[in-house]
């Protein structure tokens, strides 16, 4: 299969990834999968910091130690998307698969290996040809810090981790948010990559676009990637709002994607202020039942980890990311996108 080069690249945008760069290249060197099937492409958006040098650093070190071709460029475009529509331009023809990866994630050793192993599985359970394979994510190895094992913790919430890239699923099956996905670069290309104007959610909206071509999207636990999260809570605020800001400008192209869900924060609130208007007393009811909620949910985590500060912790996190991200709609809603400032 890799005779005439590569099968699988790597796609990496990095912006200032200095801290974790060096750990996420040696985790693609050290794959399983032979070097000559594999290639991974860094696209530098214009880091101020030594990110540049790590990862020349590892060229070296990986030519050195046999393994696969790393290749550093520059993003123009600064972001994701416009990273992975050049790599769609640069890649060799052998390439049939691109595999997402960002500067501050890491695989295990098997994690290419298994990613081709479960393509073929997917695609033989369906007749529809396959789009993307998404994987679990999952926290970062090491201990962590205080704030750093609140947002964890309020990640493994099933009100913190929605149906997105933080949802802890254990089976394999369809979806249509496979993260860190690996795509069929034929179908990639077929619905003209990924689209410029989405500086985050970009994922999304190509997933939307291959639906709608009539590929299938699927999603696996046999292996995973490993994230830095969010380490302050300024930092989980501003991710928490882009979030909620790009997810309504996929509402509005996509408007069959929403769900109630993630409208309920406002839903809760108009209630409650409808209430106080009218001198109700059942006007608390609701903020009660949410505070009772957070609560029981911070408990659960403290005991689950046996970390007492998650108490407070999750509950705050949770409300954080609630409030973040129902501010975000509104915002999306009535305003364009610009540059986020917290990456």
């Amino acid at each position: 299969m890799g005779d005439s080069g590569p099968v699988v690249a790597t796609v990496v945008p990095v912006l200032n990834e200095a801290s974790y760069i060096e750990a996420c290249l040696k985790s693609l060197i050290q794959q399983s999968l032979s070097p000559e099937q594999h290639m991974v492409l860094v696209f530098d958006g214009g880091s101020t910091d030594s990110t540049r040098n790590i990862v020349e650093k590892m060229i070296l070190l990986s030519e050195k130690s046999g393994g696969p071709r790393i290749e550093l460029h520059e993003n123009p475009g600064k972001f994701v998307s416009q990273a992975r529509n050049l790599a769609l331009e640069l890649l060799p023809a052998s390439v049939q698969f691109t595999v997402e990866m960002i500067g501050h994630s890491t695989v295990d050793s098997d994690h290419l290996e298994l990613r081709l192993s479960e393509w073929n599985l997917i695609q033989a359970e369906h007749s529809k040809p396959l789009g993307a394979v998404g994987v679990k994510v999952l926290p970062r190895q090491g201990e962590h810090g205080r704030v750093e094992s609140w947002i964890e913790g309020c990640l493994k919430s099933p009100f913190g981790s929605g149906n997105g890239q933080f949802d802890g699923f254990n089976q394999r099956g369809l979806t249509q948010v496979p993260a860190f996905a690996m795509h069929s670069r034929k179908a990639v290309e077929s619905v003209h990559g990924w689209d410029v104007d989405f500086i985050t959610s970009q994922d999304s909206d190509l997933s939307m676009r291959l639906l709608n071509a009539g590929f299938v999207l699927a999603r696996t636990p046999a292996t995973h990637v490993r994230m830095v999260k969010r380490s302050s809570l300024g930092k989980w605020w501003k991710m928490g709002h882009r979030y909620g800001f790009w997810r309504m400008k996929i509402l509005r192209k996509y408007p069959k994607r929403a769900s109630l869900r993630e409208f309920l924060p406002w839903l809760g609130a108009l209630i409650t202020v409808s209430l106080l208007a009218l001198q109700s007393s059942y006007a608390g009811v609701l903020p009660a039942c949410y505070l009772a909620v957070l609560s029981l949910e911070g408990l659960r985590g403290a005991l689950m980890s046996k970390r007492f500060s998650l108490v407070l912790g999750i509950p705050v996190c949770l409300f954080m990311l609630h409030s973040s991200f129902s501010v975000g709609l509104l915002d999306g809603f009535v305003r364009k996108g610009r540059a986020p400032k917290d990456r």
